[in-house]
């Protein structure tokens, strides 16, 4: 198949062009339908492969990386500060620590209702929650079969990519915030969030 010849090149334009993580699923769909002929797994992967490669050489200031369970072009370590600079420049504001906390509680429990989240908190959850589904890090999964069918929520579509994971089974278990190089920003023991009726 003539395909194969460029088949990297094709899947390097996906994820140049893809907004958010690529997943391989969602590669191989995309060029199904370009080309009218399925690829096979091995294929893709040994193309991805190739350009991982590529994309290693001191050349080139991004790499592309596997992250929330797809692929997407990010910066080099080497340039982390550069771009630092200017994401302070454009004022990114980082999440509070009320916003840190409504997080932990929602990517650990999730599906969990406004309810739950401030039986956790012992405090109201709104101005956290409305921030958190703005920047899409939140999203609403439903509504409850209890009494009121309150809306439950659960990460958003950027919630892995912001914090770098590749799949939401990697985040930390509780007992690893003891550790201090597995704390997100300035949240303290997510233990202390999670107490002991509400853990699964």
């Amino acid at each position: 198949m003539e395909e194969l010849k460029y088949l990297a090149q094709h899947i390097e334009s996906l994820i140049f062009t893809a907004e958010t993580p690529i997943t391989l699923a969602e590669i191989s769909s995309c060029l199904e339908e370009a080309f009218g002929a399925a690829f096979l797994q091995e294929e893709l992967l040994k193309a991805i492969d190739e350009l991982k490669v590529r994309y290693q050489d001191e050349a080139f200031s991004f790499e592309i990386v596997e992250i929330a369970e797809g692929y997407q072009f990010l910066t080099k370590g080497a340039f982390h500060n550069t771009v630092g600079a200017l994401l302070k420049q454009k004022n990114r504001k980082r999440l509070s620590k009320a916003a840190l906390e409504t997080l932990s509680i929602i990517a650990y429990k999730q599906p969990v209702s406004k309810s739950e989240m401030e039986k956790i908190r012992g405090v109201n959850c709104d101005y956290a929650l409305q921030k958190l589904l703005e920047k899409e890090l939140v999203s609403i999964t439903g509504r409850s079969e209890g009494p009121g069918k309150p809306l439950l929520y659960g990460t958003g579509e950027k919630f892995m990519t912001y914090f770098g994971l590749k799949s939401i089974k990697d985040l930390p278990q509780p007992k690893e915030f003891k550790d201090p190089d597995n704390m997100i920003g300035e949240l303290g023991d997510i233990e202390e969030l999670l107490s002991p009726e509400t853990k699964e």
